[in-house]
């Protein structure tokens, strides 16, 4: 049977951004409210974001042009428009095949508990937090938001369209930190335990890169092969800091 997949995806969380350092600031003072003034949709890379993107940038371009990507997709939100536009410029954009916004690849919808802190979502919603406690955080979905299942829900649609669109392409998925691990869940068939464990484990560091290879070798018309996870030695190359803060309106693990 014919190859259904690219080549080789990258999924890449966006750079640091002004959200997650005024979320650092908000929680080391024991805050209820993260102080930003945008939409989260609207918040910026910060100027270490921006740095952490040039470098990214910068290893990206340095492959042999037939390794490149030559797809980008990439979520609207601004931080991670920014960090897609740094890659493709370093790289070049007469060389990409396409590059597309996918509102698909949005943060992690948060619905009323958008832009509280760990201590204020315990203290405004203690009945909520107490619900997400016992449900965990993969079901768990705050009035107006989205569960991690709801995510998941979206990326198998965005998947038809990648194995629709881009067989054999190679293809970089610029977006968040939900939406990277999500897609792990997809790609390496992982259960609500696995992916969990690997939440818990560790952030996933911005400008970070997790990607996989297509096998033919493998499963019965082949397969993607994890290859990278959560990679940041170009950044420590660079002598770059490596963050790895939450996403904006993140709320307390499970």
């Amino acid at each position: 049977m014919e190859q259904k997949w690219p080549q080789k995806i990258w999924l890449v969380r966006h750079g640091q951004s002004a959200g997650n350092v005024a979320r650092d600031a908000a929680e080391a003072a024991a805050g209820l409210h993260i102080d930003i003034a945008e939409r989260d949709v609207d918040v910026p890379l910060s100027a270490l974001g921006v740095e952490q993107a040039h470098v990214l940038a910068d290893w990206f371009a340095a492959m042999p042009e037939d390794q490149r990507p030559n797809v980008v997709l990439h979520s609207p939100y601004v931080r991670a428009a920014e960090t897609a536009r740094i890659v493709i410029e370093k790289m070049g954009l007469p060389k990409m095949m396409a590059v597309h916004v996918d509102e698909r690849l949005r943060e992690k919808e948060f619905g009323i508990l958008d832009r509280l802190t760990t201590h204020g979502i315990s203290h405004k919603y203690p009945e909520l937090y107490e619900q997400r406690q016992h449900v965990g955080k993969f079901y768990f979905r705050p009035p107006g938001g989205e569960s991690w299942c709801d995510v998941i829900l979206r990326l198998r649609s965005i998947i038809d369209t990648i194995t629709r669109e881009f067989c054999k392409e190679r293809v970089l998925i610029v977006g968040h930190q939900v939406t990277v691990n999500c897609f792990r869940y997809l790609f390496e068939r992982l259960d609500e335990a696995s992916i969990l464990a690997f939440d818990r484990a560790g952030d996933v560091p911005n400008c970070s890169v997790t990607s996989y290879n297509f096998d033919a070798e493998h499963g019965k018309h082949g397969k993607l092969m994890l290859d990278l996870t959560n990679f940041v030695a170009p950044l420590e190359a660079a002598g770059t800091p490596v963050t790895v803060q939450k996403d904006v309106p993140a709320a307390p693990k499970a």
